[in-house]
């Protein structure tokens, strides 16, 4: 008897004689595992299966074919099958217009809901799948939806936030300017309780040190205490009052299946007006001219009348001529810069300030060097890249320092001076860290800094394998032909690239992705040159190199 002819035999009592899995597996001494899957076996295309008894198909190519009861989409991917026809890939592109359970959508909303919701699961009864396949895309999205906006209302219901707005993926190009929470005191009460529950764990943490196991009550104390500290913790930042009322929240689906809640945006709308000094020391706000009481200054003859006492107050009262100030303030700006360059921990300090200043605030002019953080996002330039895993590092980072930063910018230098000098170097790294930009644009010329971003990749040890890999998405799929050929012949080796020679665009990408899967591969572009063979060679030779095109002093 052909295997065919037992999956058929099988069906046929399933389906006219009503036997269930459990009384056909009795009958035949097998396992009711066994029987579904030669009953869903039995369910395969009449047009496959005869391609199976003709020995067109294998018994695993025919498994992958039935991860789907659809005849249609079977036929139709039978009939576009390659020179590869690996029951993976057979299975992927039957699997390709559904939702694998180990997508972020399916992780948040979960299998339960889904198929309360009326969504179906197809389950592959002959591998591990994981989970399964969601076979309607537009439910589950809708549920991820309505799970994100009932987060968000209860957000802003509890915290107080103007607006919030909802989305499957982050939206980068919002450009709206962000706050950030700010350093509070804690009550006298959160103090205590604190230090109470710190008192405790630090106790029992001495208590049972070296112990193996601990008991199941100690345990669970740990947690309640853990738990105490860090609520209590929590609130030692907070925004602004003013900063909720005007601002709000996004709330998105994070790449690992949660609730990501990037709060303090604020819209244009809601911004307040800037104020800025007179030269007469009143404040002008929206073109409205404010003394130091807050009383509006009307224009016409009490202007007029004002600038009047100013001529008439006398030599304590005469401002100085514009020409006089810039000749001061210049001869002062050439001491400063002597003086600065003669104390490398100062101007540490100055060059971080100015950095620091335009990185967390909004007041670009608050810093007196001429250092300019001008790195356009790279949001524009590859889409996605601010939701991989070495964004959010990045992100949080600059979220950490933001916390701690003093609500004025008018106190950040104290703030800065008053940092250690490790804490001044961590800040600096990072402020220095945002301005990086070797992005590579048709439009822009500027080989020598792209060498130069080559020669701080390697002096930084740069493995972007850490960051990034090789898929059909990122790169297999928008390159040639003979590029993928190139990478899994390095990668893999010769024999590998000549098995998927011969097939079309899209299956060789998707193969390449599993041959290079694991290697470490990374397109030239990508990768990090040893130190010595990206600076050219020595010392010396770098001077002299440097010498040559107009730096004598690199020389000596």
């Amino acid at each position: 008897m052909h295997p065919a002819d037992q999956f058929e035999a099988f069906r046929e009592l399933a389906e006219h004689r009503g036997w269930g899995a459990e009384e056909i597996a009795a009958r035949f001494g097998v396992t009711a595992h066994v029987v579904k899957q030669r009953l869903r076996l039995g369910a395969v295309s009449p047009r496959l299966m005869q391609v199976y008894r003709d020995g067109g198909l294998t018994l695993d190519q025919l498994r992958a074919f039935a991860i789907t009861e659809d005849h249609a989409r079977q036929e139709q991917v039978y009939e576009n099958l390659s020179y590869n026809r690996d029951p993976s890939f057979i299975r992927r592109d039957i699997m390709k217009t559904h939702i694998p359970a180990t997508d972020r959508r399916a992780i948040f909303i979960g299998a339960e809901v889904y198929t309360e919701a009326g969504g179906n699961i197809v389950r592959d009864l002959f591998t591990e799948d994981r989970g399964g396949f969601y076979e309607d895309a537009a439910l589950l999205e809708r549920l991820v939806i309505e799970k994100l906006e009932g987060i968000a209302a209860q957000v802003q219901e509890a915290e107080g936030w103007k607006w919030v707005s909802v989305h499957i993926d982050y939206p980068h190009a919002h450009g709206l300017p962000r706050t950030y929470p700010h350093p509070v005191k804690l009550s006298e009460e959160d103090e205590a309780a604190c230090a109470v529950a710190q008192e405790e764990y630090d106790r029992l943490s001495s208590e049972y040190e070296g112990a193996e196991e601990l008991p199941d009550d100690v345990d669970q104390r740990f947690g309640e205490l853990e738990a105490e500290i860090e609520r209590i913790d929590a609130k030692r930042h907070a925004y602004d009052p003013d900063e909720i009322a005007r601002g709000g929240v996004f709330v998105v689906l994070s790449p690992d299946g949660e609730a990501r809640i990037e709060r303090g945006f604020i819209r244009p709308e809601d911004e307040k007006p800037e104020a800025e000094e007179a030269s007469d020391g009143e404040t002008v706000i929206d073109g409205v001219r404010v003394n130091g009481d807050g009383e509006i200054i009307e224009d016409g003859d009490d202007a007029a009348a004002h600038n009047a006492d100013d001529e008439d107050a006398g030599d304590d009262g005469t401002p100085l001529s514009d020409l006089l100030v810039r000749e001061l303030t210049t001869h002062r700006t050439l001491g400063l810069r002597v003086a600065l360059g003669e104390q490398p921990d100062m101007a540490l300090i100055a060059v971080t300030h100015a950095l620091a200043a335009q990185s967390f605030y909004r007041g670009g002019d608050a810093h007196c060097l001429d250092i300019r953080t001008v790195s356009p996002p790279l949001g524009g330039h590859a889409d996605g890249i601010e939701d991989t895993a070495a964004a959010k590092a990045l992100a949080d980072r600059h979220a950490g320092w933001a916390a701690d930063m003093p609500r004025d910018v008018a106190d950040l230098w104290g703030f800065i001076t008053g940092l250690d000098h490790a804490s001044v170097m961590a800040l600096f790294a990072h402020c220095a860290s945002q301005t990086v930009n070797a992005v590579k644009v048709p439009w822009e010329r500027k080989p020598r800094a792209l060498e130069t971003a080559d020669k701080l990749a390697s002096a930084l040890a740069l493995d972007m394998t850490a960051h990034w890999t090789p898929t059909v998405r990122t790169y297999l799929g928008r390159v040639t032909k003979a590029l993928i050929l190139d990478a899994v012949r390095e990668a893999v080796s010769g024999e590998a690239a000549d098995r998927i020679a011969s097939m079309k665009k899209q299956p060789m990408a998707e193969a390449a992705e599993q041959l290079l899967a694991g290697t470490g591969w990374l397109p030239p572009l990508m990768r990090t040159a040893p130190v010595a063979e990206a600076s050219g060679g020595s010392v010396e030779d770098i001077g002299a190199t440097e010498a040559s095109e107009g730096f004598p002093e690199a020389a000596e």
